[in-house]
C-alpha cells in the first residue's frame, strides 16, 4: 500500500481497476452515526427517552436511545457490519503505515488493537437490549474495551503519520496531519473531565455529563475514521484484487 507520491500502474488488460479505499474509511465511520441517530430519533417518537438534545441536555445515553424494541433492532442491524468494517479498516491502516515507511511498536499494535475493538463493538451490539448482571458486564466490557482501544489506535496512527510528513514520506495539510492525535487527546480530556465531575459531584449532574461525554466520544471516533478517508482520498490509496490480494498508488 501506498500513497499517491508513488507512480501511477495501469492495470493490464483485462484486470479489475484498483478500488479506492476512501469510501471504506468514510463508511466505517458513517454507519455508527447513522444507526444512532436513526435508534434515538424513532425512541424520542415512540416515547422510549426523553425528547432533548443529547449532545448538549444529556438526557439518555447511547444505550438507552437503542435498548428497546424496533430501535434496538436496526441499531444492532447497522452496528454490527460498522464493527466488521472498522476492524477492516485499521489493518489497511496497519499496512499502509508500514509501506509508506512507518515502523516501530507503536504501529505494529495497530492492527490488533483495531481487530479486538471491532470484537468489542461486536459483543456490545450483540448484548444490547438484553438483561442481567452477565449481560451487562459483557456491554459495559464492549463499551469500555472498544473506546479504549480506538482511541489508542487514532492516537498511533496520528503520530505515525506525524512521523511520515517530517520525514517527508506523506504530504498533508497541518490540520489533517494532527487530526487523529488531537482527536486521541481530546478523547483523554473528555474521560478525565468525565470522572472528576463523578467524583465531585452526584446525580442528576453525574448521570448527565456521562451521557455527553459519551455522545462527543462516539462522535469523535466518527471525525476519526473521516480523517481517515480524507487521508486516503488525498493520498489516492486503492487496493487491487487481483490473484492475490494487494494495495498499490491508483
Amino acid at each position: 500500500m501506498s500513497g499517491g507520491a508513488g507512480a501511477v500502474r495501469v492495470p493490464a488488460a483485462g484486470a479489475q481497476p484498483p478500488w479506492p479505499l476512501w469510501p471504506l474509511a468514510a463508511l466505517a465511520g458513517l454507519l455508527p452515526l447513522v444507526a444512532t441517530l436513526l435508534a434515538t430519533t424513532l425512541s424520542m417518537q415512540q416515547g422510549l427517552v426523553p425528547a432533548c438534545n443529547p449532545f448538549w441536555d444529556g438526557c439518555t445515553s447511547i444505550s438507552r436511545a437503542a435498548r428497546h424494541e424496533l430501535p434496538n433492532h436496526l441499531f444492532r442491524a447497522l452496528m454490527l457490519p460498522a464493527a466488521t468494517l472498522q476492524a477492516l479498516v485499521w489493518l489497511l491502516v496497519a499496512r499502509w503505515l508500514r509501506q509508506c515507511g512507518a515502523a516501530g511498536r507503536g504501529v505494529a499494535w495497530i492492527a490488533p488493537l483495531g481487530v479486538v475493538a471491532g470484537i468489542a463493538l461486536v459483543v456490545y451490539g450483540s448484548f444490547l437490549g438484553t438483561e442481567g448482571p452477565v449481560y451487562r458486564w459483557l456491554r459495559q466490557y464492549g463499551t469500555v474495551v472498544y473506546f479504549g482501544f480506538t482511541c489508542l489506535n487514532l492516537l498511533l496512527s496520528g503520530n505515525a503519520v506525524q512521523a511520515l510528513v517530517r520525514v517527508g514520506r506523506l504530504a498533508m495539510p497541518r490540520l489533517l496531519q494532527h487530526a487523529m492525535a488531537l482527536l486521541a487527546v481530546t478523547l483523554v480530556l473528555l474521560g478525565l473531565g468525565n470522572a472528576l465531575v463523578a467524583a465531585a459531584f452526584g446525580e442528576p449532574l453525574k448521570g448527565r455529563v456521562e451521557n455527553v461525554t459519551e455522545w462527543w466520544g462516539a462522535l469523535i471516533f466518527v471525525l476519526g475514521f473521516g480523517a481517515i478517508a480524507a487521508m486516503w482520498w488525498r493520498e489516492r490509496v486503492a487496493i487491487s484484487l487481483a490473484s492475490t490480494l494487494g494495495v498499490s498508488p491508483r
